[in-house]
């Protein structure tokens, strides 16, 4: 057997190997949304969307759930994507490459990594504490913002890189500034794949409770927020909640509830998807 036999040995088996560790997360992945909708589906109805909750576990709902939910998604955009796109683009297009820019571009990619736990001892003392906005919805936003802030910099950055050089110099060529270039070439061109970084790191923050636990969001609010000072609570907290039940009616209950955030998790990635491939269509090179 040659060599050149040999490592096309070794690409089938690769090829294999990759096959078989989808399989793998696949099917779990499916066991997973098989149960969970067996056993949540028969719970949703316009009551348990629309019903405060209860220590009974028949009469519960996600109302002040789902309602934090999209308060908390509608203030993280708000506070994450300003400050996320502008640092990514000073990052890319102003900053000098010099040991600080380095050791910046580190510590931002490192941070995409840190467990979210930290970032919810962050916010416990500079939003709760040092601020004093208590526990509250802009404390949680604030929190989460921190969160994703890496995630979205980082995404910002390698978008700007993806944009070819020739479309700046166009651009400089008929006299434009660098900061006509990059607000009319290169964000435009850029755009799709900012805000597919900027709705996946949304979708992780919807999905979390553990900072949000730490700066002290409460897992029973008998009222729906109606500004950004009032406490609240989200759909994981009302789902760790109810897991920790020892009724079974209350397991039905956190099913329900999970599907609810899968379906607003699966459409800010289907948002995600569509922006980008309309965006990609509208680009030329």
């Amino acid at each position: 057997m040659t060599n050149s036999d040999i490592n096309r040995l070794k690409d089938k088996a690769f090829q294999v190997f990759g096959v078989f560790c989808t399989l793998i997360g696949l099917v779990v992945l499916g066991i997973f949304l098989f149960d969970i909708i067996l056993e949540g589906a028969k719970r949703i109805d316009w009551d348990f969307l629309t019903s405060l909750p209860s220590r009974r576990a028949s009469r519960a709902g996600i109302l002040t759930a789902w309602v934090g939910t999209i308060w908390i998604l509608v203030l993280t955009t708000i506070i994450a994507f300003p400050l996320g796109v502008s640092a990514g683009v000073y990052l890319e297009e102003y900053s000098r490459k010099n040991k600080l820019s380095n050791f910046l571009e580190i510590n931002i990619s490192n941070l995409a990594g840190v467990p979210s736990i930290i970032y919810g001892l962050l916010g416990i003392e500079i939003f709760v504490r040092q601020m004093r906005l208590g526990n509250s919805l802009l404390a949680g936003a604030l929190t989460l913002s921190l969160l994703i802030l890496p995630i979205i910099i980082v995404t910002t950055r390698e978008a700007i890189k993806a944009v070819p050089r020739s479309v700046r110099d166009g651009s400089y060529a008929l006299g434009a500034s660098k900061w006509q270039t990059i607000w009319n070439q290169v964000l435009p061109a850029s755009f799709g794949g900012i805000l597919t970084g900027i709705i996946l790191a949304l979708s992780r923050a919807v999905g979390e409770a553990a900072p949000l636990i730490v700066i002290g969001a409460l897992a029973y609010v008998p009222f729906t927020p109606a500004s950004p000072l009032d406490e609240f609570t989200v759909l994981p907290i009302q789902i760790f909640n109810w897991t920790s039940r020892p009724q079974e009616a209350f397991q039905t209950n956190a099913a329900a509830a999970i599907i609810i955030l899968l379906i607003i998790t699966f459409l800010l990635n289907g948002i995600a998807v569509y922006l980008r491939n309309r965006q990609q269509k509208k680009i030329k090179w």
